[in-house]
């Protein structure tokens, strides 16, 4: 047993799956976004990121951030999901998407302690 190497049933690699209409975060990229109210989405069009930053109910930030700015969240046990057809075209032209040619695309994120945001990584290609 030596030469074994255990490996848990749990997948615990954050992954953002976009659709036309929507991002799809999967278990583990969700459990940094769990306790959150609504989320800013941000875009780095020169290093291919996208920021999902958290902003919990009550918290001071909320009151300066304008409501246009204020993205819906919904999170099940599962997934979460944020929906805004506008961003995602930004996305599409950004990096050639094509939903007509493939459903969804996949992509890595990880959680940035800096940016206190999950960043999606458009640039790693899709997965």
């Amino acid at each position: 047993m030596k030469n074994f190497k255990w490996v848990s049933r749990k997948k615990t690699d954050e992954v953002a799956t976009i659709y036309e209409s929507n991002i799809t975060l999967n278990k583990s990229a969700t459990s940094y976004l769990e306790k959150a109210f609504v989320v800013l989405l941000g875009i780095d069009k020169e290093k291919h990121l996208i920021a999902i930053k958290p902003i919990k109910r009550g918290d001071i930030e909320l009151e300066y951030i304008p409501k246009d700015q204020r993205h819906n969240i919904t999170i099940k046990s599962s997934y979460s999901r944020i929906s805004n057809k506008h961003f995602i075209q930004d996305i599409s032209k950004l990096k050639e998407l094509n939903f007509e040619e493939n459903n969804y695309y996949k992509f890595p994120a990880y959680w940035s302690e800096s940016e206190q945001s999950l960043i999606i990584e458009l640039n790693k290609g899709e997965m």
